[in-house]
């Protein structure tokens, strides 16, 4: 399935950010990115990186996933590969596929290409309401975990701790394709 998210993603972030009553000065504070470049991917003038929208999502209490997600449909039964929501990071060219969101168990599972050479950061704020694990599938990881880094071979699979500031790396000449399984918390 092709990235489509430019056309809807502007008006959902800002959707969430008027939704919480927060001007863009009150969600810049609180997510760390700037006021102008948010007020540049509201009006469609910039697209986020993976790191931005790590950012806001923290920010909004909200996983990537789930501010990436067109709806909150309830989805059942099979999900087919070619209708499994894919967004790509304009800067790293980081491609990351929903393959599944679960409304009725907290779970979401994520696969990820993270193209030789490229790296990729998540503030801590991102997972302060998740637990995830991520399973390498092919290639090396590089993954830093605060101050811990942890190189992951192919097969490998690490369970996160604490939320931390995060690096996903890839410093190897192939692609790294790995999968992160995400489970949210419930309040």
């Amino acid at each position: 399935m092709e990235d489509d998210t430019t056309a809807w993603l502007p008006a959902r972030i800002r959707h969430e950010r008027e939704n919480r009553g927060w001007s863009l000065s009150q969600f810049a504070e609180k997510s760390g990115v700037s006021k102008a470049m948010i007020s540049k991917i509201e009006r469609g003038e910039a697209s986020p990186t993976a790191t931005v929208l790590g950012r806001l999502s923290g920010a909004l209490s909200l996983t990537v996933s789930a501010l990436l997600s067109r709806t909150a449909s309830v989805h059942h039964g099979v999900r087919r590969y070619a209708t499994q929501p894919l967004w790509s990071d304009p800067e790293t060219g980081y491609d990351r596929r929903q393959v599944l969101s679960g409304q009725k168990i907290p779970l979401e599972l994520v696969e990820v290409n993270l193209p030789a050479g490229q790296q990729v950061s998540m503030p801590a704020a991102a997972f302060t309401f998740i637990q995830q694990a991520i399973w390498v599938l092919e290639g090396t990881l590089l993954f830093h975990e605060g101050d811990r880094v942890h190189q992951l071979d192919q097969g490998d699979c690490l369970e996160l701790g604490p939320p931390q500031d995060c690096i996903f790396h890839n410093q190897g000449g192939e692609n790294c394709r790995y999968l992160v399984a995400v489970v949210r918390s419930t309040p």
